[in-house]
């Protein structure tokens, strides 16, 4: 049985996805921390509407059912890298990292992927339970 194809698992999988792009953007953030001019960069935060409205969605995708339908457009980019509009200092530089802020930003999306993988687990446990494997 393929797990991804279940909407809990969908989700939970795409979240993770998130998070882990969000940790390369900001671990690249922190390598420049002495980079002169540069600005970090972090993900635009994905509301549950944006998922349904956008058809970014594994579970809601536009699909063409006849030929006089307009053909669906490619897919935008699931994730959207945005440059921080809040930055509390910048150097002589040009430089606006803010190490403590990233560091902030880098525990929190940690937290955020122990939660979406105990959930994961949890779910897992639940269906195994479910089927009388778990005892």
């Amino acid at each position: 049985m393929d797990l991804s194809k279940l909407p809990i698992f969908g989700l939970m999988g795409r979240r993770m996805s998130w998070l882990v792009q969000r940790q390369t953007i900001l671990a690249h953030n922190v390598s420049n921390t002495d980079t002169p001019g540069f600005k970090p960069r972090d993900l635009t935060k994905e509301s549950f509407r944006q998922m349904v409205d956008g058809g970014k969605s594994p579970m809601v995708t536009m699909s063409q059912t006849r030929a006089s339908h307009i053909q669906p457009i490619r897919q935008p980019d699931p994730f959207r890298q945005d440059k921080s509009k809040d930055t509390y200092e910048t150097t002589l530089t040009g430089n606006a990292v803010v190490l403590e802020e990233q560091m902030f930003k880098v525990s929190e999306t940690q937290g955020a992927y122990n939660l979406a993988t105990n959930l994961y687990r949890k779910h897992v446990k639940m269906l195994k339970l479910a089927i009388g494997q778990e005892r």
